[in-house]
């Protein structure tokens, strides 16, 4: 598939087929996140797995969806601030570089037929109680992954890129 096709086809999946994923498919989605750039190459990712229901269900219900707990699997992407580079102002690139490794995931599930959704609306402390985390470690986002039941046909509302775009210094 072409990249540009893989990212309009990408979307939010809210609805997860009730069977499991290949470990394969797994490891391919998680070879995504590994694979992505990171500030000055310091890789401060950690990926949970989460496939056991019992876990799994005990973070889905930090963000109480039925949808959450249909997911086959959650991946935990999780930031290490001890690893992470930190720019001159102090600026922590840790979220930044989580967020390009879980983009990268997004894309690659949907390259071998995949969903996922990006869930930040949970209690990330609560989270890492629950998996007994070192401190250093910080929950950035849930990522369930599954076989959605249908493709969404909808076509995502965008702003035009005269709306986000300006050349040469700023303007509204």
């Amino acid at each position: 598939m072409v990249f540009i096709d893989i990212a309009k086809k990408r979307y939010s999946v809210r609805k997860f087929k009730d069977m499991g994923i290949e470990k394969e498919k797994i490891l391919q989605v998680l070879e995504a996140g590994r694979i992505a750039p990171s500030a000055v190459n310091y890789q401060p990712l950690h990926f949970i797995v989460l496939t056991d229901e019992n876990i799994k269900n005990k973070v889905a219900e930090l963000y109480p969806v039925k949808w959450l707990k249909d997911a086959p699997v959650i991946i935990v992407a999780c930031g290490d601030h001890s690893k992470s580079w930190k720019r001159k102002d102090g600026k922590d690139h840790c979220d930044i570089d989580v967020a390009i490794a879980v983009d990268h995931m997004t894309l690659a599930a949907v390259d071998i037929g995949l969903g996922t959704c990006w869930v930040c609306a949970f209690d990330a402390e609560r989270c890492h109680e629950i998996l007994g985390l070192p401190r250093n470690l910080e929950v950035v986002a849930l990522l369930p992954l599954g076989y959605p039941v249908e493709e969404s046909e909808q076509e995502k509302k965008r702003k035009n890129i005269d709306e986000i775009v300006s050349w040469e210094g700023y303007r509204e």
